[in-house]
Formats: structure tokens, C-alpha cells, sequence
């Protein structure tokens, strides 16, 4: 009896396309996870820049 049942499970194949949409869902968003994290590094050393320039200036202002 569980055998049939096992077997039968086996060869269902409704689920299959929700399964698969969701891997390929999951995938998407660990692609932007991985884009993201790129953009935040560059943009927090675009800022830093910035800032080191924007006291270099104010101190060469104060200075002068």
C-alpha cells in the first residue's frame, strides 16, 4: 500500500513547475544580493572620497 502511494508521488509531476519557478526565483534574487553588495561597495568608497577631499579643501581654506 505505501509502496503504491510512493510510487504514485513519484510520477506526480503537477508540482514540478511551481518548484522549478521558484529556484529560478530564488536565483534571481541572489543575483541582486550579489549586484547589490557590489553597488554598495563602490558607493560607500565613492563617499569616502568625497569626504577626504571635501576636509582637504576646508582645511587648505582654513589654512590659507
Amino acid at each position: 500500500m505505501k509502496i503504491a502511494i510512493l510510487k504514485r508521488l513519484i510520477r506526480d509531476q503537477r508540482g514540478t513547475s511551481a518548484l522549478e519557478m521558484g529556484l529560478i526565483a530564488c536565483m534571481i534574487v541572489l543575483a541582486m544580493f550579489a549586484a547589490l553588495q557590489g553597488f554598495a561597495n563602490e558607493n560607500d568608497r565613492t563617499w569616502i572620497s568625497i569626504s577626504s577631499k571635501v576636509s582637504e579643501a576646508s582645511q587648505k581654506a582654513n589654512a590659507g
